[in-house]
């Protein structure tokens, strides 16, 4: 399994935006149902800084292959003010979050 994490911080007056085109995408892997994907969105205390966590099989990632993901992607740089930073992670250790 492969983990990464991706956390930003938009513009105060995106932040709306962002989250609608984070429902979007959930909206759409809900409706799809793709397989080999565990994913989860957070907005921190701040209201503005977000994290995504997902969890892939090795060499795959279904989320990059939907449309609400790229029309979320499209405009991420304008939407930022941190800009994202991605993170693989090493698994220590979970209770009933991730699988494997």
């Amino acid at each position: 399994m492969r983990y990464v994490m991706v956390r930003y911080r938009v513009h105060a007056d995106r932040a709306q935006e962002n989250e609608a085109l984070v429902r979007a995408v959930y909206d759409e892997l809900l409706a799809t149902g793709p397989d080999g994907l565990r994913y989860a969105t957070f907005k921190l205390d701040d209201g503005l800084s977000f994290m995504h966590i997902a969890e892939t099989e090795e060499g795959a990632n279904p989320l990059a292959e939907t449309q609400a993901f790229k029309e979320f992607q499209a405009q991420i740089k304008d939407r930022c003010q941190e800009q994202p930073v991605v993170s693989e992670l090493a698994r220590v250790g979970s209770y009933r979050m991730l699988t494997g």
